[in-house]
């Protein structure tokens, strides 16, 4: 679980997050939305704790967050572009990061072989399609069977087979009671993972609603409708 508590963050005179409060349920998949420059990297990177906020709170199952470390060991990250050292086979990377956590009872590596990298575990990372690297950060995300998963436009740069295996592979990671926190800005990539949608604008949270609740206010039957129709209403924020 993951709960935001009256967070705010300024870079120089521009506020990034202002009062941000958002409660994230283990068991949910949960979609971080907005334009580009509403907030949504500097809201993932305070939860990851690359980012110190100036005000506010950030409690992991109600540890608070702020300048400790013990929590990222419940954290997966996926980031939109992966930057790995070149001169590293994919398998010495994995060995590299596996290495870093000895003492872990299972390491979740699944996703080797549903994306096709057992074959090619001999490459250089220097030698890799982006589509690529793309899978390789996939696997390292859920390497450590972590109880929260953030991914950041997942399934950008995948081909079509390898974008409906990693979603099957988040939905079962929800099915097993683990939150997932996806940002995209393509919903229609959402319509069938998502729990949840957390809309930003401007450093602020728009609305926060469950799937159900956005189908049932609106009438819609895809998420991108939904929102849409929502924000249209000028509702205030829940």
């Amino acid at each position: 679980m993951i709960e935001v508590v009256n967070l705010h963050k300024k870079f120089g005179k521009f506020s990034a997050l202002s009062n941000i409060n958002l409660m994230l349920e283990s068991g949910q998949c949960v979609a971080l939305v907005g334009p580009n420059g509403c907030g949504k990297t500097t809201l993932i990177k305070c939860i990851l704790g690359l980012v110190v906020p100036q005000q506010g709170q950030i409690l992991i199952d109600g540890h608070p967050t702020i300048h400790q470390h013990s929590h990222r060991a419940k954290l997966g990250y996926m980031p939109q572009i992966g930057r790995y050292p070149g001169n590293l086979t994919i398998g010495q990377l994995i060995n590299m990061v596996r290495n870093l956590r000895p003492h872990q009872n299972h390491y979740d590596e699944e996703l080797i072989d549903l994306l096709g990298i057992h074959a090619i575990l001999s490459k250089k990372m220097s030698a890799l399609s982006g589509g690529t690297i793309q899978k390789v950060s996939a696997i390292l995300a859920f390497l450590f069977d972590p109880d929260i998963l953030i991914l950041d436009e997942p399934t950008a740069g995948l081909d079509p087979l390898s974008a409906e295996i990693l979603k099957m592979k988040i939905e079962k990671t929800v099915q097993k009671g683990k939150l997932v926190l996806i940002t995209s800005h393509i919903l229609s990539e959402l319509d069938e993972l998502v729990t949840q949608v957390v809309f930003m604008q401007e450093g602020q949270i728009i609305l926060h609603r469950s799937v159900d609740q956005l189908m049932n206010e609106t009438g819609e039957n895809k998420l991108s409708k939904a929102i849409i129709s929502i924000l249209h209403r000028k509702e205030p924020n829940d």
